[in-house]
């Protein structure tokens, strides 16, 4: 049974579909690996194992009864506690909403379940997506911190409770925790998921993504939780969705790679440096080194300043509010964004966009990706999140990026590999990301 629970979400998708299993076997041995390994990991901030079980015995009932199925039929899933479900409380891993009981799932919840998913249970972020810690621990070593904020989606698919789970990401919150617990996560084009139904940030760098087994494990998740919603201004009409068939595609010609180490190269640890010195060489004629603009040297202010701003006008109040319910790193920022003026505010969010657009000019000149760490090493040992800065500049310009457990560092512990692609272009980079995992296996 608990065999199971070790397929990638595609191939769940598939044994249930053929009859090979059903729903409710499957979920069972979610829960039983979940069991095994939830006191020690500690991935979960709610799970109701008769609820999860109801559920897929009412997908087996709708399999049965010969209705068309969906993609993501009887497929076990674990949400982020930053996003609402009606069934489970959401608590944004905060005192302060303790018994917090939405009416309504997200707009990616409903859609997940749309697509046949079971949703599991909820898995532990830190401090209303902050850099306060929650419970859970890394699974390849109890003694490392998983990342944040999206901690208990990573450690959940690393640790084999469930194939694929969603987070959130306005800095580092979905690559930095997939790289560090060696899984596939991924952030998409900013505005290509909506949020409506999930605690708002920072309008301008908050995404929604998912974290899974493979490459098409993201592309089928994707595939659901994409596309318009009115609820989110930020997004946009989408044709048919078909992230999964191209991420499975055959390149005609190799994909060009942009080996960019961005000004914040020295924060690599020295492993780090040399582990992408050593895949860039092996990639040879397929990738070269690009040197960002002195200019860009401002992303990492920039992107604090927007974090700060928005998240102070959208969560200020619960600080002010809430007391000793809130941790003294939430109340700093929120001290840091009181202080920002609005010039400063509204120049970050012009280097934002002139920095999206010469990054748009690279991709249509030069690349089909660039390739850069997720992270400065692997995960550090303690509770702390861990240092975002490698994914900072891509929150900010809002383009999509996948990290890919390709790399090992010290100790043989996980090292990712981010890919990052054009503003939109999800569907080319999850495709480039395949090639690139079929040729360095990890």
């Amino acid at each position: 049974m608990t065999e199971l629970s070790t397929l990638t979400a595609a191939q769940a998708a598939a044994t249930i579909s053929a009859g090979e299993c059903s729903s409710e076997e499957m979920t069972a041995a979610c829960l039983a690996r979940i069991a095994e390994t939830e006191e020690s990991v500690g991935a979960f901030a709610f799970i109701d194992a008769e609820h999860a079980l109801a559920q897929a015995r009412e997908s087996d009932a709708w399999r049965r009864s010969g209705k068309p199925i969906g993609p993501l039929h009887g497929v076990p899933v674990a949400v982020k506690d930053l996003i609402d479900t009606a069934d489970y409380p959401t608590e944004y891993g905060s005192r302060y909403f303790a018994g917090r009981r939405p009416r309504n799932d997200a707009t990616v919840v409903s859609r997940l379940r749309a697509a046949g998913a079971i949703v599991i249970g909820k898995t532990v972020t830190t401090e209303m997506a902050y850099f306060h810690p929650g419970k859970t621990r890394n699974p390849h070593d109890l003694s490392r911190t998983p990342g944040g904020s999206s901690s208990g989606s990573a450690a959940a698919v690393a640790a084999g409770m469930v194939p694929a789970t969603l987070g959130t990401q306005t800095n580092g919150s979905i690559i930095r925790p997939a790289a560090f617990c060696g899984v596939f996560g991924m952030k998409p084009s900013h505005g290509l998921v909506p949020r409506t139904g999930t605690l708002p940030l920072s309008r301008s760098l908050d995404h929604i993504g998912p974290m899974a087994r493979s490459i098409e494990d993201i592309a089928l998740v994707l595939d659901a939780i994409a596309g318009y919603d009115p609820g989110d201004p930020d997004t946009r009409p989408l044709g048919a969705r078909n992230f999964r068939d191209v991420a499975m595609e055959e390149f005609e010609l190799a994909p060009r790679f942009a080996f960019v180490k961005t000004p914040i190269w020295d924060k690599a640890d020295a492993n780090t440096r040399d582990a992408f010195e050593a895949l860039a060489e092996e990639l040879g004629g397929d990738c070269f080194t690009y040197d960002l603009p002195d200019t860009y040297a401002t992303a990492w202010d920039a992107q604090r300043a927007i974090m700060a701003a928005e998240m102070v006008f959208n969560l200020g109040r619960y600080a002010e509010e809430g007391g000793d319910l809130i941790s003294p790193q939430f109340n700093a920022l929120m001290a840091d964004g009181r202080a920002i003026s609005a010039a400063t505010y509204l120049d970050a969010l012009e280097d934002a966009r002139a920095m999206r657009g010469a990054l748009g000019e690279l991709f249509e000149q030069a690349c089909t990706a660039i390739i850069t760490p997720a992270t400065v090493g692997v995960a550090p040992v303690g509770q702390a999140t861990g240092d975002p800065s490698f994914c900072s500049l891509w929150s900010l310009t809002g383009l999509p990026a996948v990290t890919l457990p390709l790399l090992s560092g010290e100790n043989g512990l996980p090292l990712g590999v981010q890919l990052v692609g054009a503003m939109g272009d999800d569907a080319r980079l999850l495709r480039t990301a395949n090639w690139l995992v079929e040729r360095l296996p990890g």
